[in-house]
């Protein structure tokens, strides 16, 4: 059994452990208080100090435990400190991409109705304040007044939903997934154990703090286990390799697309210092993490997590880390596939509660168990296991594509497409057609330089890979595929560029 200690909470354990070494380094980054505008450091005692401070002022402003709290903008201090002094007062938070527009926006406000926003954008403020007039607004910094009665903390108990976390929204309108204090350091605890996480570890991270990747493992796990880390705002490849360097960083977590700016810079062996890579969010190509390994001598470990479930599935820190999968469950989760679909289906304590008010969308979200047991959440990605237990994402159930009655998984389409020396990048989706039912149509981003290859040069390029119901059956050539902030395609988008 996997076992989270007293006191069971997110929260809880991270106090905890913070109030150990209390003038030890915690975070590095752009913080308010400081008086300068260069990243500066906050200490552990610090930290829990500043938070404390935060939940003060928002109980001061009429907020009780379980309000939501919309949190937003660049990673800083301020927003980690706004972040965990939310949960120290038993608040909801509702992470939020910067990048939203206005209809993105309203639809987080009416879905959740948040009492508070805390955001650090040029805008943000009227923008919230036209869709709630009675919304209280304030920077990351938290500038509200404080007094009032002293604000009981650290009260929160495990089954507490403690983030609403918005999916992607790759396959349509987003929903929020309410994820507990227990949830949540069910996650954190995973990854320290299966990474052999510790205190000594520094971390360097750009990921944005909007997202399970860099809010629900980076920054949770970091303060989990009293580690440290490098906040930086954005991915800059000199700015991370120049971080890393200075601040003698052990771990990086990264995307994809930022590990090929990294494999194209000339410092890329600058990596081979650290003691762990991670990639996730999106496929790392097993070419990319080939040419990381000569390039580098690092062998980057790909997970696989969501924003309903935190972190699922590892490549083993020692042992192979096998390009292409995603490696085997952590510890704590169980996995399966589905019969007949080979949909991925999980549990644990690391799985979210349910959707925000969508009791339906949440009784499809989940599969009973015969035996009694614990539900199984139905993940909607397509999955294989191999022999050693080693799991590969081969679709999503979503997105499967039937033609002519048989199925195709994009993915293995992509891969063996992308490779093809005038494809820069590839995406394929399925287009209904009255002869197959739907067709498998190609997106091509040509590479630089180079005319978009024809359907019949790519199927005869991809035919030793693949059966010829897998192969295109029409090319479309555009500038970039469409994705989300975290790097993944959003195939239902590709739909839109008309094929003909």
């Amino acid at each position: 059994m996997f076992e989270l200690g007293e006191p069971g909470t997110l929260a809880g354990a991270l106090v905890r452990r913070l109030a150990d070494e209390p003038d030890r380094a915690l975070l590095n980054g752009p913080w308010s208080d400081s008086g300068s505008d260069n990243p500066v450091w906050i200490s552990r005692g610090g930290f829990l100090e500043k938070s404390a401070t935060v939940s003060r002022r928002l109980a001061a402003a009429g907020l009780v435990a379980g309000d939501r709290v919309l949190v937003s903008g660049p990673s800083s201090i301020d927003l980690a400190v706004a972040h965990v002094g939310c949960l120290r007062l038993g608040l909801v938070v509702v992470p939020t991409n910067g990048a939203y527009r206005d209809a993105e926006l309203s639809h987080v406000m009416a879905d959740c109705r948040p009492s508070a926003a805390l955001v650090d954008h040029d805008g943000w403020g009227e923008r919230l304040v036209a869709m709630d007039p009675d919304l209280v607004v304030a920077g990351t910094a938290v500038d509200l007044p404080d007094g009032g009665p002293p604000a009981v903390l650290d009260r929160t108990s495990p089954d507490d939903p403690a983030i609403i976390g918005y999916t992607s929204g790759t396959t349509g309108r987003p929903k929020g997934a309410v994820l507990t204090q227990a949830n949540l350091l069910a996650g954190a605890r995973s990854v320290e154990v299966a990474w052999r996480w510790t205190e000594a570890d520094r971390l360097m991270l750009c990921l944005p703090l909007f997202h399970m990747h860099g809010l629900g493992v980076g920054l949770h796990t970091t303060l989990l286990v009293g580690g440290s880390a490098v906040l930086q705002s954005g991915f800059d490849p000199d700015a991370v390799l120049d971080g890393l360097a200075e601040h003698r960083c052990s771990m990086f977590f990264g995307v994809p697309t930022m590990y090929h700016r990294l494999a194209d810079n000339r410092r890329v062996g600058d990596l081979g210092g650290l003691r762990l890579c991670v990639a996730g969010s999106a496929p790392l190509a097993a070419a990319l993490h080939g040419r990381l390994s000569v390039a580098a001598g690092v062998s980057v470990l790909e997970r696989y997590g969501m924003t309903e479930t935190v972190m699922l599935v590892s490549n083993p820190f020692d042992g192979e880390r096998r390009p292409g999968a995603v490696g085997i469950p952590l510890p704590g989760v169980d996995l399966r596939l589905a019969e007949g679909s080979g949909e991925i289906e999980v549990r644990g304590p690391n799985v979210f509660a349910g959707y925000w008010e969508r009791p339906e969308a949440t009784a499809e979200a989940f599969v009973d168990d015969p035996d009694g047991g614990d539900s199984w959440f139905r993940t909607g990605d397509l999955g294989a296991v191999d022999a050693d237990g080693y799991v590969r994402i081969v679709g999503r159930a979503k997105e499967l594509i039937i033609t002519g009655g048989s199925n195709v998984y994009p993915r293995e389409v992509d891969d063996a497409l992308a490779s093809h020396p005038a494809v820069a990048e590839v995406a394929v989706a399925g287009i209904g057609s009255e002869e197959w039912g739907e067709e498998v149509v190609a997106w091509v981003v040509p590479a630089d330089g180079m005319e978009c290859p024809s359907v019949e040069e790519l199927r005869a390029f991809a035919r030793d890979a693949l059966a010829s119901y897998k192969l295109p059956r029409r090319v479309v050539a555009v500038g970039a595929l469409p994705r989300n902030a975290l790097g993944k395609v959003m195939r239902h988008e590709l739909r839109l560029v008309d094929p003909d």
